[in-house]
């Protein structure tokens, strides 16, 4: 074999890690930092997987290794020409195959020292799963608590700007962990990619500093969080946030404008409460919405749906809340929540 095999321990230790699985697989998750260089793409995938199904695996390889080898071709003269003959890449597929085998190589017959990941993403993901399954015990978690409308993600930025460590899950999730916490034009990452986007956030945490987090329900829309990370969060200390309800009112108008702007997907985002609240209920919150009455409508959702269920949640989740003092903020404007952060310890 002319190229040398790595481990995901020594990931580190190259120049460039080169990921050649088709775009669709790379998208789903993929080493940090790692570029995408496809030898087959998409359509190319599919189509050698039904040659090798439908008709043998040997038409399948010639197939595969003509496309295989144009792509690779074509990669080294517009992204590779100008690298050095002591450049170190290290190549991935999906579990350390003929994809990345080929790239390899080649790069190896060209005289670059390059290595193949052994096990391939595959080895990568159970490693990941395994340091989020380890890690978040070894985290001293501050949990933010509060009902919605409160600012915990808005205190969680004021403390992350005063210098405080912070893991800002509904940033990772591009979710505001709610049934209207979908963000327009931002779609959330696949679960493997948001896995790896908190894997690398908690891995560059100072383990002897607090860590703030928000408290959140185990989905932040469609994505989960890591079962050790849940549980850590229940044994943190708690900061609870008392906030009067026209300062939380005026301040979900402000932060959810966008749904002042396009009622019609408001409408159609509160008939995901349709099995918990009556269908009478729910017309009556649409007339609201139709009739412009918007702060009207905000009370009415704190008070008959997202306060019971929050409170209910804390009760089960935090009991270390009954013997904690409550952070009492009259206003959630920018600048009284950098005055807040700066006076936490």
């Amino acid at each position: 074999m002319l190229f040398k095999v790595a481990n995901v321990s020594q990931l580190g230790q190259f120049d460039e890690i080169i990921d050649v699985r088709s775009p669709a697989e790379f998208a789903e998750d993929h080493i940090p930092g790692a570029i995408n260089c496809p030898v087959l793409d998409d359509e190319e995938r599919i189509r050698v997987g039904t040659l090798y199904k439908q008709v043998s695996p040997f038409e399948a390889r010639k197939v595969g290794a003509a496309l295989a080898a144009k792509n690779i071709a074509r990669h080294i003269e517009e992204r590779f020409a100008d690298r050095p003959k002591s450049w170190r890449p290290l190549i991935c597929c999906w579990r350390g195959g003929q994809r990345s085998g080929s790239m390899a190589l080649i790069f190896a017959q060209i005289g670059w020292p390059a290595h193949q990941l052994e096990g391939g993403y595959k080895a990568y993901r159970r490693q990941a799963l395994q340091w989020l399954d380890e890690l978040p015990g070894q985290l001293k978690l501050r949990v933010i608590c509060g009902p919605t409308g409160s600012g915990k993600s808005r205190l969680l930025q004021a403390l992350a700007r005063a210098g405080h460590q912070v893991l800002d899950l509904e940033g990772l999730a591009n979710h505001r962990g709610s049934v209207l916490g979908r963000l327009p034009d931002l779609p959330q990452p696949p679960q493997k990619w948001f896995d790896t986007l908190l894997l690398q956030q908690m891995r560059g945490l100072d383990l002897e500093r607090p860590v703030f987090i928000e408290s959140e329900s185990k989905k932040v829309g469609f994505v989960s969080l890591p079962d050790a990370l849940y549980r850590q969060m229940h044994q943190g200390d708690c900061l609870l946030l008392e906030v009067p309800l026209a300062e939380r009112v005026r301040f979900l108008l402000e932060d959810y404008d966008f749904y002042l702007q396009d009622p019609e997907a408001l409408m159609r985002q509160l008939g995901f409460l349709k099995g918990l609240h009556s269908g009478e209920q729910l017309e009556a919150w649409n007339q609201l919405i139709r009739a412009g009455h918007f702060d009207t409508l905000v009370a009415e959702l704190l008070a008959k749906h997202y306060d019971p269920l929050y409170y209910r949640s804390l009760g089960k989740h935090y009991p270390q809340l009954a013997t904690t003092a409550p952070l009492m903020l009259d206003s959630l404007a920018p600048e009284r929540l950098d005055l807040a952060a700066a006076r936490i310890i």
